[in-house]
């Protein structure tokens, strides 16, 4: 199959939709990826290595940080991390050994009982207003180190830190963000609830946002007032070092946030220590519902956020060249491995026939290293990702679909051992695997329905509900789709709408379990308990001397 490609026709009634041809292997555009005689790739991951204290971009470990100290583990397991343009190893993940991942959580523990659970909120506030200004000063540090480790391109990993930027900025609100109530009851009696935090938290990151999502659970458990053990993904975890060094220069002390690695064992280990009382999670199914499941059992309260496919109707009224434009840049930036990618287009009625118009775009997008210039599309994370992308890819056709543009087997000059996979466009129906599966990868699936009406149905009859969108000129459209549709985040011609920290991720459906939220108010919820007090400072009792026996009604 590696040797066919789908030559997309514009569309007649009296043409077929694609050409299938014989010959080599698709070669997708690419950027020059050469820097002065070697790799571009290489260049950069010398010019990083142990800039940080944590990281190592040459080959060497990659370092816990516990109690304020970042330490290489004893361990004898270990875990390559590889460029995935190149396959070069950038540093040795470690799988921590018991006793390492047990000082994490007394390190934590001691924290919180030591001061850091009585601190004053205003002292947070401090520390996320420096932590901010740090972030942004040294943002391309760490979007380097996603370029690196993730694959991302260098703008896109910018934008991963300042998403991730913008929560810490709306910590600095804390002071509110913790505001409780108070009410006189009854006369001298009050009622007041208040926001207390929980004590040692945990936090387990995706590969796909190596800053986002650490930037999204770092700050709201901190300027909460908890502790936190943080375990990036062993697949990119430089980021997360790097953050944390920035905390430790805006103010965290030590003990305060601690880095562990590695994978299952890690995780296990998280679920099960009791100390640990919270555990935030972003990532595939299975990890997430055993976690859930798992950290449940021993009294612990859990959110996961899971697996999306996410949805886009296009009506016939919609600006065409708006609509295709957002389209493309949804489906195929970050190489499709975003949570909230656009996964799934849906045609109403004659936009059938625009499809053309998106292979023509997913076309001319480049491919390459992130640090290169003009590259669109990076690699995608592993050469298992890969593979299991281009056996999706291959489904749709061997199911009965048809493959409109295809992206297996795709070159980039200089880089041969490169996870690659080209933008791909598949034209299929809701029974084939490459729509009921999350392909985490750059490739848009495009199925049909009659009318709105029909498109509405066909989104809510899938499992998942992390974000939907409808691209329209019509309000009275675009508010039927909002009321009806069943996801928990809904664009009007805005493809990805992820809300700003303002408000708070609001995924739905099978794509989240615990029913919290990653920030905003109810991120605050998460990460605090509610405690309520009831006193009663009768002012009578100051020149009183009979005591009252009657059963008190608090009237």
């Amino acid at each position: 199959m590696s040797s066919r490609i789908l030559i997309a026709r514009r569309l007649t009634r009296a043409q077929p939709r694609a050409l299938l041809l014989s010959g080599p292997a698709r070669s997708f555009a690419s950027t020059s990826q050469r820097h002065a005689g070697s790799l571009l790739s290489d260049d950069k991951a010398a010019e990083h290595d142990n800039r940080w204290k944590g990281t190592a971009t040459n080959g060497g470990p990659t370092k816990l940080l516990i109690d304020g100290e970042w330490v290489n583990s004893t361990t004898n397991d270990w875990i390559d991390l590889h460029d995935p343009s190149s396959q070069r190893v950038l540093t040795k993940v470690p799988q921590p050994t018991q006793a390492e991942l047990t000082r994490a959580v007394d390190a934590a523990e001691a924290a919180f009982l030591g001061g850091w659970g009585e601190s004053s909120v205003l002292s947070r506030q401090k520390i996320m207003l420096n932590l901010q200004e740090l972030l942004r000063v040294h943002m391309d540090d760490i979007a380097a180190s996603i370029v690196l480790e993730q694959g991302k391109t260098f703008a896109d990993a910018k934008g991963d830190v300042l998403r991730g930027l913008q929560v810490v900025e709306s910590a600095c609100a804390i002071p509110n963000l913790l505001m409780g109530h108070k009410l006189e009851v009854s006369r001298d009696m009050d009622t007041e609830t208040r926001l207390a935090p929980l004590g040692v938290g945990a936090a387990i990151c995706p590969f796909n946002f190596p800053a986002m999502i650490p930037l999204w659970s770092i700050p709201m458990a901190l300027a909460t007032g908890n502790t936190l053990v943080l375990k990036p993904s062993e697949r990119d975890p430089g980021a997360s070092g790097i953050i944390a060094e920035l905390c430790h220069r805006a103010g965290v002390p030590k003990g305060v946030l601690n880095i562990v690695h590695g994978g299952v064992d890690t995780v296990n280990f998280i679920c099960d220590e009791p100390r640990i009382k919270a555990i935030s999670f972003v990532g595939g199914n299975a990890a997430g519902k055993h976690i859930f499941e798992r950290g449940g059992k021993s009294g612990k309260r859990v959110q996961a956020n899971l697996g999306a496919k996410n949805h886009a109707i296009i009506m016939p009224d919609a600006n065409p060249q708006f609509a295709l434009n957002s389209i493309v840049g949804a489906a195929f930036g970050a190489a499709g491995q975003r949570c909230m990618a656009l996964s799934v287009l849906v045609t109403v009625g004659e936009t059938d026939q625009w499809v053309q118009g998106i292979v023509e775009r997913a076309q001319k997008l480049q491919m390459g290293n992130g640090f290169a210039d003009g590259t669109d599309i990076g690699p995608v994370i592993s050469p298992a990702a890969r593979e299991r992308i281009e056996g999706l890819i291959g489904s749709c056709e061997a199911q009965g679909g048809r493959i409109l543009l295809d992206g297996r087997g795709a070159k980039v000059d200089g880089y041969p051992n490169g996870n690659w996979v080209g933008p791909t466009i598949l034209e299929a129906t809701t029974e084939m695997d490459c729509y009921t599966q999350e392909i985490f990868g750059p490739c848009l699936t495009i199925v049909k329905a009659k009318t709105l009406d029909d498109a509405i149905k066909l989104i809510n009859r899938n499992q998942y509900g992390n974000g939907a969108a409808i691209f329209t000129q019509s309000g009275a459209t675009a508010r039927k789709f909002e009321r009806t549709i069943e996801a928990g985040q809904i664009g009007i011609n805005v493809p990805i709408p992820v809300p700003l920290p303002m408000f708070a991720w609001s995924g739905n459906k099978g794509s989240v379990l615990g029913g919290s939220s990653l920030y905003g108010g109810r991120g605050v919820d998460f990460w605090t308990q509610l405690k309520t007090t009831t006193a009663l400072w009768r002012a009578e009792d100051a020149i009183s001397d009979k005591a009252t026996v009657a059963m008190p009604t608090l009237n």
